[in-house]
């Protein structure tokens, strides 16, 4: 395997990894953006791999032609200097939010589902994520390297064993939705711009540090059809169960059938998916600290990381019904000078 090609794997690992969460694991965030609209869903699933693949990579490229350090850069390039300048202070402030609760997830899920502390949980995530981000954007595609197969493994795995109950019907938009007809659209669009937000935190320096066009374009393509298979496996799975839609947490109700050996495989993979995008985050914080002060980086790390265990004590609920809305409205803004700015970049 030639270089190139590692990078451009490690690249696609990387998005997946950074994108996906705790509310994609769950499937909720799957329910809430595509199963509920119905086969139309399924539509919105490939509108949605289309917008990773083409606004993904041309975020990476864009980074890469002004050699962005950090979100910093490729904001005020999209902004101007003073709109730039007030973009990213909203961003530091949602992303430390939404990083904490990605921590407060994580202690979450080994207190409900293994019995731990919470303040266990939360302090093993922590020297976790210390200890991968040592070797900086190496190790941060490392751990996304090891986890993004896992994932995309039990995905297809619990949809197979879901397939004699599949309602096939899904895949075709052959009947109707109590919806207005463009919903689903604006949810797809909305999911996109929403995850590529929060995506920018790791996206940004790699593809500023990588600079090279072909390998950015191949790991984006890559990266984007890999979510759109996770997308559909998981859609596919939890489509016309009987409590998809009432329930918090529709993946679990669907492995409480198949066992204890795969419900702990659950368990690892949403502690993974959580882990992934908790350290993506930290990364990318900690590029953007790291410009603005001029700091030890061991430092600059330990306050970052007792900063969000300190808001993480907020709890998990409160933190994303406050925060996830707001991140919403600035990722459209932010989707959309994307979609306009340099939109030869991809030719």
């Amino acid at each position: 395997m030639t270089q190139a090609t590692r990078q451009s794997l490690q690249i696609a690992a990387t998005f997946v990894g950074t994108v996906v969460g705790a509310g994609f694991a769950t499937g909720k965030e799957i329910v809430q953006f595509f199963t509920q609209y119905g086969a139309w869903g399924t539509i919105g699933i490939f509108f949605s791999g289309l917008l990773f693949i083409w606004a993904g990579t041309k975020m990476m490229l864009l980074a890469a032609k002004i050699k962005a350090g950090s979100y910093k850069d490729l904001n005020v390039y999209l902004f101007g200097e003073t709109v730039g300048r007030l973009f990213n202070g909203f961003i530091l402030i949602v992303l430390i939010g939404v990083t904490a609760v990605m921590l407060s997830g994580a202690g979450a899920v080994f207190q409900e589902q293994l019995g731990f502390p919470l303040q266990a949980g939360l302090f093993l995530t922590i020297l976790l994520c210390y200890g991968a981000l040592k070797n900086g954007l190496k190790g941060l595609m490392a751990v996304n390297a090891m986890v993004v197969p896992l994932m995309i493994l039990f995905t297809m795995g619990v949809c197979i064993l879901r397939f004699p109950f599949i309602h096939w019907s899904i895949l075709f938009p052959t009947y109707p939705i109590d919806h207005l007809p463009y919903h689903w659209l604006i949810s797809a669009f909305t999911y996109v711009s929403f995850n590529l937000l929060t995506a920018q935190a790791v996206l940004v320096p790699l593809g500023g540090d990588l600079r090279q066009t072909v390998v950015i374009k191949r790991g984006g393509l890559l990266g984007g059809v890999l979510l759109a298979i996770l997308l559909l496996f998981s859609h596919t799975a939890l489509a016309g169960a009987p409590f998809t839609l009432s329930v918090q947490i529709p993946m679990a109700e669907l492995i409480k059938a198949l066992g204890t050996v795969v419900h702990l495989l659950y368990i690892l993979v949403i502690f993974g998916e959580i882990f992934t995008t908790f350290i993506g985050n930290i990364f990318g914080l900690k590029r953007h600290l790291g410009q603005l002060f001029h700091i030890k980086e061991a430092i600059l790390m330990a306050g970052l990381l007792g900063g969000v265990y300190v808001i993480s004590q907020i709890g998990y609920g409160p933190l994303i019904t406050h925060l996830y809305p707001l991140f919403g409205y600035l990722g459209l803004l932010f989707m959309f000078f994307v979609m306009i700015k340099g939109t030869r970049i991809l030719s």
